[in-house]
């Protein structure tokens, strides 16, 4: 008597995680996303259109100071739990082509949210906190940045500062996109499997 063998899609039906594990797995990827374009567009200092129109700048960048690290822990937070969720109910042996690039998403987002986090964001926060001392120490008005240039000019372990904060902060960004564009092609995918809104 033979058994009969199940079809790859009779296994991978079988597979299929649970509303329980969908749930929190959408809810982690839309609160990441969510949060990164919020931040990316309202908070951020270069497209910061809120904050940067409304605010003076040191303000601003208190707030940013205050934020970030925060921004950057719920991020990796719900990169992880997304890796987590998505590998947990998936064998790896049954992957489709589609699975596996979506599972290469999780893991970069959850590599470039740990190097925000540890590194590259960490440093650009204590170096703004360290511009805005040497700022005050110097008397400067920071809402005015001729006054920034010419301390950049005249001293130079405020110009060090200025070259290292623009380097990480670089970096920062870019990590920063590598994770926007993560979340939304894994949201995408996420929509295209949905049968029906």
């Amino acid at each position: 008597m033979e058994v009969p063998v199940p079809s790859h899609t009779t296994t991978a039906r079988n597979t299929e995680p649970s509303n329980t594990i969908k749930l929190p797995h959408l809810l982690c990827l839309s609160t990441s996303w969510g949060m990164q374009i919020w931040v990316t567009f309202l908070l951020s200092p270069l497209a910061g259109f809120v904050l940067s129109s409304h605010l003076p700048r040191r303000a601003s960048g208190f707030i940013r100071h205050m934020l970030f690290p925060c921004y950057f822990h719920i991020g990796c937070l719900c990169a992880f739990f997304s890796l987590s969720l998505f590998d947990m109910c998936r064998p790896s042996e049954l992957l489709s082509d589609e699975q596996q690039a979506q599972l290469i998403l999780f893991i970069v987002c959850v590599a470039a949210s740990l190097l925000n986090m540890k590194w590259f964001g960490r440093v650009t926060s204590e170096t703004t906190a360290a511009m805005h001392r040497a700022e005050r120490t110097c008397g400067l008005d920071r809402d005015n940045p001729e006054s920034c240039e010419l301390l950049r000019a005249l001293n130079p372990t405020y110009k060090q500062l200025s070259q290292k904060f623009t380097l990480y902060h670089a970096l920062s960004s870019l990590c920063n996109f590598y994770c926007i564009v993560c979340n939304g092609l894994s949201l995408y995918n996420v929509a295209a499997a949905l049968p029906a809104l």
